[in-house]
């Protein structure tokens, strides 16, 4: 196997991986007002991700790194174009993050109501942009001769995309309801279990309609057997969740989203940025890649670090494995 396609796999790993673990963190994000009625139950919806949602950002700059290092011609086209909505997904992981951190800094509801809003905002809005994102990844953008991006914000807000922006938004939450449902009690837990029932209809709909777009716009015969299989994972967590087996379900959400969005990747190579005009214009791996030596020198540093970094998370997932209990008010 060529160097350029284990990179293109790599990256699609990284990305599968950014998405299963932050997608659930998104998802609390933006339901923990929500599930939450008073500030014991929403402190304890917050407990669950405080120890994991800044390693599972780790996956992002891994991703963002080794698609600048690896396929830096995809880099730059996909910035060039991108640049606001990345640019507003950047704010919005800017602005939760501080609100995570600071929330708990002051003992006044006025204090803690804005810090929540900016947690909201800042889960949603990165959710519903990657959304977007991808899914004009896949559909294919206006790329030039030179690939270049000469298309507009308001072209990245097509059907297609938007589809994906609101089925990200809906998977996410289902996704993080199901993991505080495992990683609560009591009345939360049972709020949260409900809730993720109720997400999940949706979602499954938005998910089975996006990701069938999606094969019918350039899918083969593997991505469509992929996709087949990530809509069974989703179903078989809604049925676990159905019958409160959290853990199965959260199981099966994970293996729905790592499945989906392998999908999209399977379906988008050996492409990395379809072009929408003339079929030339498009940028392929092997155009985009850097050099034979520079991604040799890459795999030999990744094969020695990313175990390490898997190893040092893994570990971190197991000592906060216990579910959080809500304090007395």
């Amino acid at each position: 196997m060529e160097l350029t396609t284990v990179w293109f796999i790599a990256i699609a790993m990284l990305w599968t991986g950014y998405f299963v673990l932050e997608g659930f963190d998104f998802g609390v994000g933006m339901l923990f007002r929500v599930l939450g009625p008073n500030e014991p139950e929403r402190r304890a919806a917050i407990t669950t991700i405080g120890p994991v949602w800044d390693g599972n950002e780790v996956w992002l700059i891994m991703a963002g790194a080794a698609t600048f290092a690896a396929f830096p011609e995809w880099y730059a086209t996909l910035f060039s174009g991108f640049y606001l909505p990345l640019f507003l997904i950047l704010v919005g992981l800017i602005v939760r993050g501080v609100a995570l951190e600071y929330r708990g800094k002051r003992d006044d509801p006025v204090w803690r109501g804005r810090m929540d809003l900016m947690i909201t905002i800042g889960s949603l809005l990165p959710a519903l942009l990657w959304g977007v994102a991808f899914g004009n990844i896949v559909r294919g953008v206006p790329l030039d001769a030179n690939h270049e991006y000469i298309g507009s914000f308001g072209t990245l807000l097509n059907p297609f995309a938007l589809l994906g922006g609101v089925t990200f938004v809906a998977v996410f939450v289902t996704h993080g309801a199901i993991f505080l449902a495992l990683r609560t009690t009591d009345d939360l837990r049972v709020r949260a279990n409900r809730l993720a029932t109720r997400a999940g209809v949706v979602a499954a709909v938005l998910t089975i309609a996006f990701l069938a777009w999606a094969q019918a716009l350039r899918g083969d015969t593997v991505s469509i057997i992929v996709t087949i299989a990530a809509v069974v994972a989703f179903a078989g967590g809604l049925v676990a969740n159905l019958v409160r087996r959290e853990g199965w379900a959260f199981i099966g959400t994970t293996l729905a989203i790592g499945l989906a969005v392998v999908s999209l990747f399977v379906a988008l190579f050996p492409n990395v940025m379809p072009s929408t005009l003339e079929p030339g214009s498009t940028l392929t791996a092997a155009e985009a890649a850097s050099s034979a030596y520079t991604l040799k020198a890459m795999t030999i540093i990744t094969a020695i670090f990313l175990p390490l970094v898997m190893v040092y998370q893994g570990w971190t997932y197991w000592v906060f494995r216990k579910r959080v209990m809500v304090a007395a008010s």
